[in-house]
């Protein structure tokens, strides 16, 4: 959909809110983007599906929709299974490790811990192995609690079918994805040590708040200097690789503290503009993960929050 096509839905959603009267896409609009983008991994894809959704809403005859709610995150959930398949193709072709685009959220979304997981680039990033089915029974059972009816009715399965599939997709997800709950003030602090080293270049520091096994992946799409295009594993070699980008690059990034995906994170500026963001997995008080994304295509929604709910 087209930069003048986006705009116009836009406008046209925006002028039935200003209407008032409760329309059931408004009201559930911070949902609907939570499924489209918990199902995408980005954030543009998850507002296309939203702009593809309204026009759809916009033709029905209301009176024979008795569950608006429903009926919206299976319109959502149709379209965005329409898009992953033609983003797997894409994603072949991308340059080095492709990342989640990250999404700006409220502190206060880290008080859903549940949606939080969902959201957090670790989750995100087991969820890019699942099938496109799959992923969509997980999310809406695992994330938002829908009925297998229902999620059978948006997936094209049978009720009986989506109950193994979601069996299958929850054992994958267990299996793959960070066990630990670490709690929030802990996060900060540990986040917050992170951005002091960096900010400070205390190379010392830096590896005292790293696991000597810690991984980092980093997406820069083959458009930013630095951006290693394969995994680092270890601490040793995160940080030399870090250093000597930034020498051979004369970058000098500034880390702010920010809440990306849920959870405390970096946001990285160099010359006042910004460079990219760093989210991190964080056991027994270290950094074992790092996501690094400095794809400019996937920072331009950064400057203000996203329009999250459950």
């Amino acid at each position: 959909m087209g930069e003048h096509d986006r705009s116009d839905v836009a406008g046209a959603v925006g002028a039935a809110a200003a209407a008032g009267g409760g329309d059931p896409f408004v009201v559930h609009r911070g949902l609907l983007f939570t499924v489209a983008y918990e199902l995408l991994g980005s954030a543009a894809d998850a507002e296309d599906v939203l702009q593809e959704s309204w026009l759809r809403w916009a033709d029905v005859d209301r009176s024979e929709v008795r569950d608006p709610r429903a009926y919206l995150v299976r319109v959502v959930t149709r379209q965005s299974l329409n898009h992953l398949r033609t983003l797997s193709r894409r994603r072949e072709e991308y340059v080095g490790e492709w990342l989640p685009e990250p999404v700006l959220t409220s502190p206060d979304v880290a008080d859903d811990v549940e949606l939080a997981e969902s959201l957090s680039m670790a989750t995100l990033t087991v969820l890019e192995t699942l099938g496109p089915a799959e992923r969509a029974v997980f999310v809406l059972r695992e994330v938002f609690d829908v009925p297998y009816d229902e999620i059978a009715d948006a997936v094209g399965k049978t009720p009986a079918a989506v109950r193994q599939i979601a069996h299958r997709a929850r054992e994958h997800v267990a299996a793959r994805r960070p066990r630990v709950q670490v709690e929030r003030t802990e996060q900060e602090q540990v986040v917050e040590r992170l951005m002091v080293a960096f900010n400070t270049g205390d190379v010392q520091g830096l590896m005292d708040v790293l696991a000597p096994d810690v991984v980092a992946i980093g997406d820069g799409g083959g458009k930013a200097r630095g951006a290693a295009r394969r995994p680092i594993r270890g601490a040793q070699k995160i940080v030399s690789f870090l250093m000597g980008a930034m020498e051979k690059w004369d970058l000098h990034p500034v880390a702010s503290m920010v809440w990306i995906n849920g959870a405390p994170a970096l946001r990285l500026e160099v010359d006042g503009e910004l460079a990219g963001t760093v989210s991190v997995t964080i056991e027994d008080g270290l950094v074992t993960r790092i996501f690094s994304v400095a794809n400019p295509d996937k920072l331009a929604r950064l400057d203000e929050e996203a329009p999250l709910a459950r």
